[in-house]
């Protein structure tokens, strides 16, 4: 696979004007990726984003962080001629993030994106994007975003989540309206299911919806000071969480690791689901249903 460096972090209006006129265009992936070198932080964008997820202040990143740094590099590689997929319709329904070690706001990294894995799935085509942070050479931080493609209907997979037991809640959280625009504002996510009411409608949602990598975020502020330095954290991302919500959040010891997971406090139904473990495990299965 080939690389493209870049000279600078691509500019996101452009890249969703494109992805509004994008169509499907084809049926492989592309046999490239970028990269940028040389990625600072932000301290201004840093704190602005500890307060929107929920984290303390601190010099130590959040493991979800680096994914808002590279979430330009990802729409430019899902917004060029040769991915085969128009961006909008995608669904992201689990990531993948292995904190190899801690990333200091000091630090300088060099972020790459790739995608890969195309496959069948029972309710359509999915595919990963993977993006990693790296520091003289060494990998020090991935995240792997699985989409899916969806191009048939099926219901049984929200009808046995809708039948699960469900945790008593740690924590009850109350995910305002506002939540959907602040998290856009600050990780560049502006698909328009997470900011517009009206368009949310067109897409088939009541209202908007939390972004699911700031449900995760949230999940992994909860657990802040009892995570090690290292650590891999998988999530399936299930329903949506409909803006304004109230929300439960579970979290139990399990060996090493963690079981957590975000419900509706109300009815039940499930919007997270995930694990932390060492991160020399295998990927977990995937599942989930929406993000």
């Amino acid at each position: 696979m080939s690389t493209t460096v870049l000279d600078r972090p691509p500019r996101l209006g452009p890249l969703y004007r494109a992805a509004a006129l994008r169509r499907s265009t084809g049926t492989t992936l592309p046999e490239r990726g970028l990269r940028l070198d040389g990625v600072r932080v932000d301290l201004a964008h840093l704190a602005e984003y500890d307060r929107v997820c929920g984290f303390r202040l601190g010099d130590q990143l959040p493991a979800t962080y680096p994914h808002v740094l590279a979430f330009p590099l990802a729409m430019a590689l899902m917004t060029a001629p040769d991915f085969p997929f128009p961006l909008l319709g995608l669904v992201h329904v689990a990531n993948r993030v292995e904190m190899l070690r801690p990333l200091r706001s000091s630090d300088a990294f060099s972020l790459s994106v790739r995608a890969e894995a195309l496959r069948p799935h029972e309710r359509g085509t999915q595919l990963d994007v993977v993006a990693t942070a790296s520091i003289d050479g060494e990998t020090v931080w991935t995240d792997r975003s699985t989409y899916l493609r969806k191009t048939t209907k099926s219901d049984k997979s929200a009808k046995s989540e809708r039948s699960q037991t469900v945790e008593p809640p740690n924590a009850t959280w109350r995910v305002p309206r506002r939540t959907g625009t602040d998290y856009a504002r600050v990780s560049g996510d502006r698909n328009p299911i997470h900011t517009s009411r009206i368009l949310a409608r067109a897409f088939g949602f009541p209202a908007t919806i939390a972004h699911g990598m700031w449900t995760k975020a949230r999940c992994l502020a909860a657990l802040e000071g009892r995570l090690p330095d290292a650590y891999a954290v998988e999530v399936a991302f299930k329903l949506p969480v409909l803006l304004p919500a109230t929300v439960g959040f579970s979290a139990t010891p399990d060996g090493a690791g963690w079981r957590f997971a975000v419900h509706d406090r109300r009815t039940g139904k499930p919007h997270l689901a995930g694990t932390i473990v060492d991160p020399d495990c295998a990927d977990p299965d995937e599942g989930g249903a929406a993000g």
